[in-house]
């Protein structure tokens, strides 16, 4: 295994390591590791009233706060990453947490005195009547869930760093095969969730819920040997040890004790480390117009031989880190919005489909499956975007990626836009089929209505495609833009926009509930507007657009200073 250190520690890899035979393990990992995610994602709300006896709320806020935490534990596993652990040993040491919450949940579906008693179907009863998970049984079950959380989180930080990191951007051979593997990451990480949301659902509806756990924990086994047996080929960055965040809180610290001084216009009288004291892996970076006040950080006081505490002073470098993670926030906050749309695909329209005729031919086609719809778009689409679009538009741009991160990012939101218009008509023309049948107060579970399911792969197949340039868009800028020593807490805070998403969903469903007078608050479809709903989210994702278009043309991407030769 090749090892080099950050900042200013000593490069100990040959450059023959890592390249496209190194990232073969690491989309090995993301397809097995996102196949049982996802499974467990789509399916866990009918195993908590199924199984668990928790009512409809609970199951869903159960779920919705999984969901959530697990997105944002990336942000816990990146910092650790990138102040203790190898990214390599974070996903190895995460991938084991993973797996102990998925056999924990395998175990306690599998005996009968772990779970409470299942309740039968009484009719109009309430499940209020029946006994849900409580006291060790509850333990359990949120342990493992948990554990899940807390092991993906530590994966999704690492996994795509450490893959990013087997190419170099700044060798023109490498460059372009780094925009290549978020593509591939993103076509890997499909193709699991396709198979989770398919196979590993219909053996847990079908066959049992423990064999259900059970394949995610022998997917989780097997992606940890997969990534292990790829250690001989892997670039590995060790951390020296200086914490990201310490490095950005040292920062503020030091501008608010040199707040009086004035801010000098001549880049020179600020501190820097140059070339060799920088490390041959240190980055030394340019200076920026903007948050110019952090820029007292780098002042000093009087001597440079003087005071060079880092809670006193710090380098120039130090302070464009810390100004690239503040330009970052407005752009991450930008696309949460679309996975607030996102989060209305997994619910409200899994209920339409629930409304709708669900046969392909024979073959009856369960709601919690419509979801494979944008992961097949999207596996399709990735190797047309990668064989087709970015050669033609690397030819016409120059750029290695074919457009900029950014540029990706907003087709994203604009496809997004587009999904939710065509969301609210086709909820217009189901409910007009309800009217013309009149069907509108029957129970269309019993007696869909005579309009096929896969009218709801227009809205479900665009915004697969937004989300292939959003979510690989996030990845890349992020690994990208940040610093060196700061490479996993980026890309895990692209993940943050998917767990603020779910969060602000429900908050949004309330307010509209509220200030609509219950577009959404009826038990029938057919009586609620939800056409309406959708129609504003394609209008506030308008708008949020138009945020998002002003805060991208403010963003300046970073700038390395390049070593002079005679200074290597």
């Amino acid at each position: 295994m090749g090892i080099c250190r950050d900042g200013k520690a000593q490069v100990l890899q040959p450059k023959k390591l890592g390249g496209r035979r190194a990232v073969l393990f690491v989309y090995a990992m993301e397809a097995m590791e996102n196949m049982a995610f996802i499974a467990s994602a789509v399916s866990l709300v009918t195993y908590f009233s199924g199984y668990m006896n928790f009512d409809l709320t609970k199951s869903a806020n159960t779920l919705t706060n999984f969901m959530g935490t697990s997105f944002l534990l990336p942000i816990m596993g990146g910092f650790i990453s990138d102040t203790f652990l190898s990214r390599f040993k974070t996903c190895i040491i995460f991938g084991f947490i993973e797996l102990i919450g998925y056999a924990l949940l395998t175990v306690q579906a599998h005996f009968d005195f772990m779970r409470p008693k299942m309740c039968p179907i009484l009719g109009n009863n309430s499940q209020s009547n029946c006994e849900s998970a409580h006291g060790g049984q509850a333990a359990i079950l949120f342990s493992g869930l948990y554990l899940v959380a807390l092991g993906t989180g530590g994966v999704k930080a690492a996994l795509p760093a450490l893959g990013a990191d087997q190419f170099d951007k700044r060798d023109e051979r490498e460059a372009p095969d780094l925009s290549s593997f978020f593509n591939w990451f993103l076509f890997s990480l499909t193709i699991g969730a396709s198979f989770g949301v398919t196979f590993v659902v219909w053996v847990s509806v079908n066959q049992g819920w423990e064999w259900g756990f059970g394949i995610c924990t022998v997917a989780i086994l097997l992606a940890i040997f997969s990534l292990y047996l790829g250690r001989s080929n892997y670039r590995v960055y060790v951390p020296v040890g200086r914490s990201p965040v310490l490095r950005i809180l040292q920062v503020f610290v030091a501008t608010a004790r040199n707040w009086r001084l004035s801010v000098p216009k001549n880049s020179g009288e600020l501190y820097e480390l140059h070339d060799k004291e920088a490390g041959p892996q240190g980055e030394t970076l340019k200076r920026t117009d903007q948050f110019r006040f952090l820029d007292r950080a780098a002042i000093p006081k009087d001597s440079i031989t003087h005071t060079t505490h880092p809670w006193h002073l710090c380098t120039m470098t130090q302070v464009e880190e810390t100004k690239i993670l503040m330009r970052m926030l407005p752009i991450i906050a930008s696309t949460i919005f679309m996975n607030t749309c996102l989060a209305q695909l997994q619910t409200f329209s899994i209920q339409q489909g629930v409304t709708m005729e669900p046969h392909l031919g024979k073959f009856k086609v369960p709601a919690s499956s419509i979801p494979v719809i944008p992961l097949i778009f999207m596996a399709i689409l990735v190797p047309i975007y990668e064989k087709v679009f970015v050669p033609v538009a690397r030819k016409m741009t120059g750029i290695p990626t074919g457009i900029s991160h950014l540029q990706r990012i907003g087709v994203g939101l604009v496809l997004s836009i587009i999904s939710m218009s065509i969301a609210g008509v086709i909820e217009t023309k189901r409910k007009s089929v309800a009217i013309e049948h009149n069907m509108v107060d029957t129970n269309n579970i019993m007696n869909p209505l005579p309009m096929s399911v896969f009218w709801l792969g227009f809205q479900y197949a665009i915004f697969g495609a937004a989300d292939m340039f959003t979510l690989v868009g996030l990845l890349e800028f992020f690994y990208s833009e940040s610093s060196i020593g700061m490479k996993t807490l980026g890309t895990s805070i692209s993940w943050c926009s998917l767990a603020f998403g779910y969060y602000t969903s429900t908050v949004v469903v309330e307010v509209v509930n509220k200030v609509s007078d219950g577009w959404l608050a009826g038990n029938n479809l057919n009586r609620d507007h939800l056409s309406y709903f959708y129609w504003l989210l394609a209008g506030l994702s308008a708008v949020n657009f138009g945020n998002y278009l002003y805060w991208a043309k403010w963003y300046k991407y970073k700038s390395v200073v390049i070593p002079k030769e005679d200074d290597k």
